[in-house]
């Protein structure tokens, strides 16, 4: 599995988002959307929406939160095989 995290320093859910994925030993390649050129409009072309963070998980992106209600858990253990 390939899996790109789109996030920032200064977001919250991308924190927490990277924090999930380090805890299950998932590998992920995190792209900055603040210091990569280009990388805020390809979030904003795959989803319509500057919101981040965003997974790019072998080429399909999936958004791993529900705004002010943060990240999905169970959705993303399953979809990601960890088991709680």
């Amino acid at each position: 599995m390939q899996l790109t995290v789109y996030s920032a320093p200064w977001c919250g859910d991308c924190r927490e988002a990277k924090r999930f994925l380090t805890k299950h030993n998932i590998p992920f390649t995190e792209i900055n959307i603040e210091a990569t050129p280009g990388a805020a409009e390809e979030v904003i072309k795959h989803t319509g929406k500057r919101a981040i963070p965003q997974f790019v998980i072998d080429g399909k992106w999936v958004q791993p939160y529900t705004p002010g209600q943060g990240f999905k858990y169970e959705e993303m253990s399953a979809l990601l095989g960890v088991k709680e």
